[in-house]
């Protein structure tokens, strides 16, 4: 899932205080799984913008409404569509794609971004979300036993570990983070792999990452 976290709130309302009323639009999918965007956060975003509006003096109406998706058309309903059109800006609590893909959606609109989007990645346990994919385009992992060098490892090294590691854990943080190659040798090794490491991997082919500018997927057989 993508993993992002609420910007400062005063970054929030400087961006809002110049308006008369908005509208904070949470989303229903990865942001509310990692406790950002969602209907709850959405609910404590609008009481803090309603209360700074009193103690600095500004004249702000606030709506607060949640659809499931900001990144698929067919969740910006007719009762969304009016909310938007009915206030000055909209607060998105989506990611960036959720920002963005609202802007597209209502051109004439102003939409604030609530949000730092971080990285994809899993919940490792109740408030901790751990980086596990960086979106390179060319999906490798079966090479090394499921775990993916290009995120995991801090160097991003195709072919076998740095002279940082030490004890299983990387140079960057020795105290908090595992040498991805580690995990991979001893992943590899149970699996009765190991002599695949010994082939040298050739540079990884980056064009289909972010060359070219944005990346469009389309399924002909999917399409209406």
């Amino acid at each position: 899932m993508i993993v992002a976290e609420r910007k400062p709130f005063e970054e929030i309302y400087n961006n809002v205080r110049k308006h008369k009323s908005i509208l904070v639009l949470g989303c229903g999918s990865c942001v509310t799984v990692c406790m950002a965007g969602g209907e709850e956060e959405v609910g404590i975003l609008s009481s803090q913008v309603e209360l700074g509006a009193r103690e600095k003096g500004d004249d702000i109406s606030v709506i607060g409404h949640t659809i499931k998706r900001q990144c698929d058309v067919e969740f910006f309903d007719d009762e969304t569509a009016k909310k938007i059109e009915q206030v000055d800006a909209v607060v998105s609590m989506a990611c960036g794609v959720g920002v963005q893909f609202c802007v597209e959606r209502f051109p004439d609109a102003i939409v604030y971004p609530a949000l730092n989007t971080s990285f994809y990645g899993a919940t490792m346990e109740q408030g901790v979300w751990a980086e596990r994919c960086a979106g390179c385009g060319e999906c490798v992992i079966e090479e090394f036993g499921g775990i993916c060098p290009i995120t995991r490892c801090s160097k991003s090294l195709l072919n076998g570990p740095c002279g940082g590691s030490d004890s299983g854990k990387c140079e960057v943080d020795p105290e908090n983070l595992d040498c991805a190659w580690q995990l991979i040798i001893d992943r590899m090794d149970k699996l009765g792999r190991l002599e695949e490491l010994e082939q040298v991997r050739p540079p990884k082919n980056w064009s289909k990452n972010r060359d070219g500018g944005p990346r469009t997927i389309t399924r002909e057989d999917k399409r209406l």
